[in-house]
């Protein structure tokens, strides 16, 4: 059955003053996980959204292990997981041949496998529910942002027109921000010309849940194409048609129903659920914060979607703005703190960026010597494993790792290995549960227990988090409310934490 999306009742206009500390503009995937994360918080949290009702087409649908732990540490990881397709194994097809697989998560002992599938639509359904379970998130839907100058936000609703003012204004409002162009404020990057088509087919198949590409496939001569199971019996493909090819026409439901036949076989019986053509974005914003306003997800960058990198990077972006706006907020840290989002998401969007440019020069060569390249690493990555490293079908998303950050406290004592400081926190099992669900919503101090248990905190029955931590007894670990470790010693000093803290919010 096709999804049917929930209407959300647009809101009348609220009487009284129309002041509030912070106001996010759009309620996509990343606008929702600010607010959820804000309110988490206990901070109050007006979002604005010109629509009413979630994302039409699966969009975003792979959910990368470090936004699950993020989703988790909100409330709806578990929901995420239950509705979700779990996978961590890939395979690579040239032609009609499968020249390798590859396993991301081959290592036990993780919460979360390497990606869960869900469509965007349900997951932003969770999302809303979260929120209004707060009781701090005030959604209002079909009130549609039509003017901003700083602070004050002019809004049109079904029910008229009103002004609002906020204290922060965080712009979520995706690709095509409103936001972004009243404030005049350009991308910088590349936009390439190869077009890709979308289709999301409901159907009976054996196909494993697995990432299926392949590069040159029989059935579609000249081109790639991706498969990925989703929920509900939906499958997305996405197919490559080159930078000539005619949007409209290939929008035409009977044309996209023959390439998929030409790819299942006749004796498949399928539902075409949804349709869209997209070209490759990498590209972003100078800066990020803009004095009072602060933009997030594809309002702030863009990149191709083969590495799943566009949606885990918005959720990441609230991961790291979210506490350092409630400190703010809150008198326990400096507005100078927030300059941090930039220093720390630029890197991580710019990674991303670099990783998308090469995926798409791989899977899309521009001359003949790219091409024969990109044969040769494909032809010898089905023989020699070193080839397999040359392959490019999209660099899957891995967590940032914040390592010039001023809010690090740089290590002072040896280490042959471990979780550096801007690393994200590696879970492990304990043996009252996740080792990642001890950590606070504010720093965390991990101390591991002496050989007499006279420092025991945990249980670590496996010793895969002394691993992971290349901890020795008495080894301390800081970490921050987004989960990054802020500093580490092999000793506890108090005087050490409080200084380290007290570095990570910007004092």
């Amino acid at each position: 059955m096709a999804y049917i999306a929930p209407r959300y009742p647009s809101p009348p206009i609220p009487t009284g003053i129309h002041h509030y500390p912070i106001v996010v503009i759009g309620a996509g995937m990343v606008g929702l996980t600010m607010a959820l994360d804000l309110a988490r918080r206990g901070q109050h949290v007006v979002v604005l959204d010109d629509d009413d009702t979630v994302s039409v087409g699966s969009r975003a649908i792979c959910h990368a292990k470090r936004s699950l732990e993020i989703f988790a540490r909100l409330g709806i990881g578990a929901a995420v997981l239950a509705k979700g397709v779990t996978w961590n194994r890939g395979r690579v097809f040239f032609g009609a041949q499968e020249v390798y697989a590859f396993d991301l998560q081959a290592e036990a002992g993780h919460q979360f496998p390497a990606f869960v599938n869900l469509q965007q639509y349900h997951l932003e359904e969770m999302l809303v529910d979260a929120c209004m379970a707060t009781g701090r998130v005030d959604l209002r839907w079909k009130h549609r942002v039509c003017a901003i100058d700083d602070g004050v936000i002019g809004v049109e609703t079904p029910h008229g027109a009103y002004e609002l003012h906020a204290d922060w204004v965080l712009a979520a409002d995706g690709a095509r921000s409103f936001v972004r162009r009243a404030l005049d404020l350009p991308f910088s990057g590349t936009q390439f010309p190869d077009r890709f088509l979308i289709a999301d087919v409901t159907m009976q198949a054996d196909f494993p849940p697995e990432r299926w590409f392949w590069f040159e496939p029989d059935f579609h001569p000249g081109g790639s194409v991706l498969l990925h199971r989703q929920a509900d019996k939906v499958w997305r493909i996405d197919f490559q048609l080159g930078p000539d090819a005619d949007a409209e026409l290939e929008r035409d439901p009977d044309r996209v129903r023959a390439r998929v036949a030409a790819m299942l076989g006749p004796e498949v019986d399928f539902t075409l659920e949804w349709v869209s053509i997209y070209s490759f974005r990498c590209r972003r914003l100078d800066r990020f914060r803009h004095g009072k306003v602060i933009f997030l997800g594809d309002a702030a960058h863009q990149v191709s979607p083969f590495g799943a990198r566009g949606g885990n990077s918005g959720v990441q972006d609230a991961d790291n703005l979210g506490w350092k706006l409630d400190a703010v907020l809150r008198g326990l840290a400096p507005e100078i703190l927030l300059d941090s989002y930039d220093t720390e998401r630029i890197p991580a969007s710019d990674e991303n960026i670099g990783h998308s440019v090469r995926s798409t020069e791989f899977i899309a060569p521009k001359s003949a010597a790219a091409r024969n390249y990109r044969d040769a690493a494909l032809e010898l990555s089905a023989h020699f494993p070193f080839a397999r490293t040359l392959v490019n079908s999209g660099r899957l998303s891995r967590p940032a790792v914040l390592a010039g950050s001023a809010l690090n406290t740089p290590d002072r004592d040896a280490w042959a290995g471990g979780v550096p400081p801007g690393a994200v926190a590696e879970d492990a099992p304990i043996a009252d549960g996740w080792l990642l669900d001890m950590l606070g919503p504010g720093f965390t101090v991990l101390r591991f227990a002496a050989p007499d248990g006279a420092e025991h905190v945990f249980v670590d029955p496996a010793s895969l988090a002394a691993v992971r931590y290349d901890a020795t007894p008495g080894t301390t670990i800081l970490f921050r409310p987004d989960g990054h470790v802020a500093a580490r010693w092999r000793h506890y000093d108090p005087a050490l934490v409080t200084a380290a803290c007290q570095r990570a919010l910007g004092r």
